[in-house]
């Protein structure tokens, strides 16, 4: 008959190599995110660009990746607007200077074009945003693809 304090040794030893492998997977499998930007309030604006921010930092410090896609679109889409966004020198220094890569601004191409027909004018969104067909199927797309969802 074998040793029981050595059997319970044993078990113990597969339960934290279980534990252990578990969690270098999980540490291996980046995380996604994508936040809604749906009201021209700067302080959702802002709140969406601290979310941001928090999340990367978190994940930084486990040396961990994060993506992150803000996406903006009806009032929101304000947010990314050449003209009028209250944020863009922070959406810059997020884009080029403190995240390089980990931040993705994604802005509704049909919000645009109703902006537009309703302000008889063109309208420009800041450099560090990518125009997106439809902000709504953006954030259903991320989502079918395991993106997490915040609605600040």
């Amino acid at each position: 008959m074998k040793d029981p304090a050595m059997l319970r040794r044993l078990a113990a030893a597969v339960v934290l190599s279980l534990a252990f492998t578990a969690s270098a997977l999980a540490a291996d499998k980046p995380h996604h995110i994508a936040i809604q930007v749906d009201q021209n309030d700067p302080q959702i604006m802002n709140l969406a660009l601290n979310n941001a921010t928090n999340v990367i930092e978190y994940y930084r410090a486990r040396s961990e990746d994060v993506e992150i896609d803000i996406v903006a679109y009806g009032p929101g889409l304000n947010m990314l607007r050449s003209d009028t966004s209250p944020v863009q020198d922070r959406i810059r220094r997020l884009k080029d200077l403190v995240f390089p890569g980990k931040i993705q601004f994604s802005a509704c191409n049909n919000t645009r074009q109703g902006m537009e027909k309703a302000e008889g004018h063109a309208i420009a969104v800041v450099p560090d945003a990518t125009i997106v067909p439809s902000g709504v199927v953006h954030l259903m797309d991320l989502q079918e693809q395991g993106w997490s969802y915040v609605r600040p």
